[in-house]
């Protein structure tokens, strides 16, 4: 209790230290915020205009001076996103694959950091090392035979090598990384408490190692979805028909007679796409910020 007491009154002390660093003059605010505000712009405006463009009639997409809003808003363009393609069949697919990835990738990697951060046993550090090498492998020299693998398995055309393969590939072996960086500076103490208390190395895991470390996983949550979320090249690979597309290989098959692209209705589709991902970063966007700061991987 005491060193929980210890630890919770030096946390005190960095914050109020912080919050002293950050009393800043009125004027200094304003012209801090200002510098912010303009320096957000560029990251802000191509998702402003995708939105507003979605709105717009097709002839304004094409305009040299792009509009920031639109004049007569059209939502019909919305309505031909489910029309022309199984839009919202391949919405479920997508957030379904995406939701058992990160639950899975988040399991593996809490497991696997915690065995390489509190659990010594020889050849831990080459084993881990190991590990890490699986961030450096591009997927594009790994496909192939992971392909002739699914293949062989009679998995083609379906969600399962979407799902299993990441789970244990390169998602988790980041996720390893940051759990593991996470536990190390977990006190040992708390530890050493719950031992007195009578818990194996597993009730360690669970009720003490787990609950402190949702920060960790909240930033490796996120890192797992937008990867999932976004991921276009091995859905292009194992997957053939429309009704199992996830959104990114949706995305392209908005095309006209001639095959090119109808971007009103792309953009449209993908303003829909974009929607998961902003309530989940905004969910957990204060564990995920708190997750880097902890795991030393910001900056």
């Amino acid at each position: 209790m005491s060193s929980k007491s210890e630890s919770g009154k030096s946390n005190q002390d960095r914050a109020n230290h912080r919050s002293r660093a950050l009393s800043l003059p009125r004027w200094a605010k304003i012209a801090l915020y200002a510098l912010m505000t303009v320096l957000a712009i560029p990251f802000l405006f191509p998702t402003w205009w995708m939105v507003t463009a979605s709105l717009s009639p097709a002839n304004d997409i094409y305009s040299q001076s792009p509009k920031l809003f639109p004049t007569h808003p059209l939502w019909s363009d919305y309505k031909q996103v489910f029309e022309l393609q199984p839009f919202a069949h391949q919405y479920v697919n997508s957030l379904y694959i995406a939701v058992l990835v990160t639950a899975g990738t988040m399991a593996v990697s809490a497991l696997s950091g915690y065995a390489f951060a509190r659990i010594r046993f020889p050849g831990a550090d080459a084993l881990f090392f190991v590990v890490l090498t699986g961030m450096l492998v591009p997927a594009e020299v790994t496909i192939v035979p992971l392909f002739r693998m699914v293949q062989s398995l009679g998995l083609i055309n379906t969600h399962w090598p979407l799902i299993i393969i990441p789970i244990f590939g390169a998602p988790s072996v980041l996720g390893t990384f940051v759990m593991r960086q996470f536990f190390l500076a977990l006190p040992a103490e708390l530890e050493e408490a719950g031992r007195l208390d009578g818990l194996g190395r597993f009730g360690l895991f669970r009720s003490i190692a787990l609950p402190l470390a949702r920060p960790a996983l909240a930033a490796v949550a996120i890192f797992t979805f937008l990867r999932t979320w976004d991921s276009y090249l091995e859905p292009l690979v194992y997957l053939s028909a429309k009704d199992k597309f996830t959104l990114p290989l949706a995305l392209t098959q908005y095309t006209d007679a001639y095959g090119g692209n109808i971007w009103n209705i792309q953009l449209a589709a993908t303003t829909l796409t974009v929607l998961p991902v902003l309530a989940v970063f905004i969910i957990a966007q204060r564990q995920f910020v708190a997750g880097l700061a902890q795991t030393g991987l910001k900056g």
